[in-house]
């Protein structure tokens, strides 16, 4: 086991960076195919909020459905859920609301997590590539005998390039993440803006009977 650990250690930090190198890729390909996903929705979503409130207020069910069915809006499609079942009464009206949209919300999430992880972990992977280069370093410089100043910073500064790898690999992944992220929180409300105009409608056609 010793020598196992002992190998990965000598073995120094290129494979580190290779693994980083393949990770700034998929990063890089997740963010272009979550931003495709998410600007396929396009909208006006706060004129489609105040067009279907209009539809309900003239009690035009069938315009509303049709307004939502026109709309790629993720809000659109739960929106539809909530009208087609409007029979039904408020509790289907908001049940299937909210089905539909944690199925939207898994789409919308989906990888995600490895942004998250990337941008959280990637920092310690060109840490752990730094250490390893300078074991390496040090190591080479006992076997050659070498020594001197410019001997050993010549093989610390190649070592640090793993850290600074790895930071570069992070930072967009952050910033992606937190920009998806903050899109689906957006899109969330939005959901949730158009459950209470439906079962606002609902409650007030209830009271007029």
């Amino acid at each position: 086991m010793n020598e196992i650990f002992k190998t990965l250690a000598l073995s120094g930090s290129a494979w580190v960076l290779y693994l980083l190198l393949v990770a700034s890729v998929a990063s890089v390909a997740i963010m272009v195919e979550r931003y495709i996903v998410f600007s396929r929705g396009k909208g006006d979503i706060a004129a489609f909020m105040d067009s279907l409130a209009e539809h309900l207020s003239k009690h035009n069910i069938k315009g509303a459905i049709k307004l939502a069915e026109s709309s790629s809006r993720v809000e659109a499609k739960v929106a539809l859920e909530g009208l087609s079942s409007i029979p039904k009464g408020p509790a289907a009206v908001e049940e299937v609301m909210t089905s539909r949209w944690l199925r939207e919300k898994m789409k919308l999430e989906k990888n995600l997590i490895v942004l998250a992880t990337m941008g959280n972990n990637a920092p310690f992977v060109g840490l752990f590539g730094t250490v390893l280069g300078i074991i390496k370093a040090f190591n080479d410089l006992a076997i050659t005998g070498q020594s001197g100043v410019t001997v050993v910073m010549a093989g610390i500064s190649s070592a640090l390039i793993a850290t600074a790898f790895g930071i570069l690999v992070a930072i967009p992944a952050v910033i992606a993440n937190n920009y998806f992220v903050s899109r689906l929180k957006q899109v969330q409300t939005n959901t949730e803006s158009l459950t209470h105009i439906l079962l606002a409608y609902l409650k007030e056609t209830r009271r007029s009977k």
